[in-house]
């Protein structure tokens, strides 16, 4: 592997090609995993509503306590590369008990574990892309959020793909197929990234930062802000394909293009916030994400054909696209010295989400129906707004 410092303008491009590629294989095997995963539970592994909410809830738990311990420990770490090969295999062999167990306690025990190891693997390929922007002088804005929208652009084709292959392969092709994802994006961290040495990366800059303890507070009002938001985001993906086949008795595969159509109006939603960061505040930014929640929620209550649901998307992906590209920025910029951490920490906050939604969507769907659970996300997006408003402008 060539030195950092003497990489050609050609390596340089195949390390950014490599950042991009595995930005969305991890997001393909995040798509072909969360919109199905209820359906997968209730349908193959024959499990109640409340089970369902309870390994979304349990799955975050773990997701999160492993997230955050390895987020800590991959800032003393010499070198990420080797941590995010490891997080992909063991991805990788979490989807394959998935292909192969319809065993509830085997997938919410093993399974799971190996999830949340794996779940890792994506803050860290942003926390090493940020910290090699900053070691190469690029646009750092720009370039995570360039790699975010090939999370988008996997969520494009994934969902759709994901309800197509179980439709006309099954569960275990499909599951088969997201561990391949993984496996090539750790060979590709392990073969293409190359190695930053810690003395010239943002860890060890002589620039004067703010301490990251000086924006705790910040720093909680942003967690809870974004968790509301991804708590939001939770209930929908686990109630929305239950809701649109069995209440709303419309085609399996509508959920898949609500998913679709969302993530490609993320896209370009995502590049032109990330270009208005030069000229508004990223609170700014957030604010008017988050009224934009407010009309996609307060529409679900309200519309219940086809074209109105895909017409609201335009607002959920306002919301979503803003908040996962310029919510990760602001995390990192509250916490300068801490990239690993920061980055995890906004993982944590779209993980934490999953451990209030699971069983928010679980005994809601129980009780009542599926649609009674967007009155919670109304009251959460009014929340999220309030927190907003106290953090720090960055």
């Amino acid at each position: 592997m060539r030195d950092f410092h003497s990489s050609s303008g050609t390596h340089a491009n195949v390390i950014a090609f490599a950042f991009l590629l595995m930005a969305f294989l991890t997001g393909i095997g995040s798509a072909f995993q969360l919109p199905v995963l209820s359906l997968f539970l209730s349908q193959e592994v024959q499990a109640s509503p409340m089970a369902v909410g309870f390994f979304y809830s349990f799955n975050a738990v773990v997701g999160i306590i492993i997230g955050q311990l390895l987020g800590n420990y991959s800032d003393r770490l010499p070198d990420r590369r080797k941590l995010i090969l490891i997080c992909c295999f063991m991805a990788a062999a979490g989807y394959f008990i998935f292909a192969f167990s319809r065993n509830y306690y085997i997938l919410i025990t093993f399974a799971v574990v190996l999830f949340g190891l794996g779940s890792a693997s994506n803050p860290q390929i942003f926390a090493f892309a940020r910290e090699y922007a900053d070691s190469s002088r690029k646009e750092a804005v720009m370039f995570s959020t360039i790699m975010r929208t090939q999370i988008s652009l996997a969520w494009i084709v994934g969902p759709p793909l994901a309800f197509s292959l179980v439709v006309g392969m099954g569960f275990e092709v499909l599951f088969s197929i997201g561990a391949l994802t993984f496996i090539g994006s750790g060979l590709l961290a392990l073969l293409l990234l190359p190695k930053l040495p810690r003395q010239t990366s943002v860890h060890s800059t002589t620039t004067k930062t703010q301490a990251p303890q000086q924006n705790r507070r910040s720093t909680l009002y942003l967690f809870l802000a974004t968790m509301l938001i991804f708590c939001c985001n939770s209930i929908y993906l686990i109630n929305m394909p239950l809701y649109v086949i069995k209440e709303l008795q419309l085609e399996e595969k509508l959920a898949g293009i609500l998913m679709g159509t969302a993530a490609g109006l993320e896209i370009p939603i995502m590049l032109i916030a990330g270009y208005l960061t030069r000229y508004v505040s990223k609170k700014s930014l957030l604010l008017f994400a988050i009224g934009c929640g407010l009309v996609f929620y307060l529409g679900l209550l309200r519309i219940e054909n086809p074209w109105g649901l895909i017409a609201l998307q335009l607002f959920n992906a306002v919301l979503i696209g803003i908040t996962a590209t310029i919510g990760m920025l602001y995390f990192q910029d509250l916490m300068p010295q801490q990239m690993g951490a920061a980055t995890t920490l906004f993982t944590n906050a779209a993980k934490s989400s999953w451990v209030i939604a699971g069983p928010i969507a679980g005994a809601i769907a129980s009780i009542w129906n599926y649609q009674s659970v967007f009155y919670f996300c109304l009251l959460f997006i009014v929340l999220a707004f309030c927190c907003m408003w106290r953090v720090k402008t960055c």
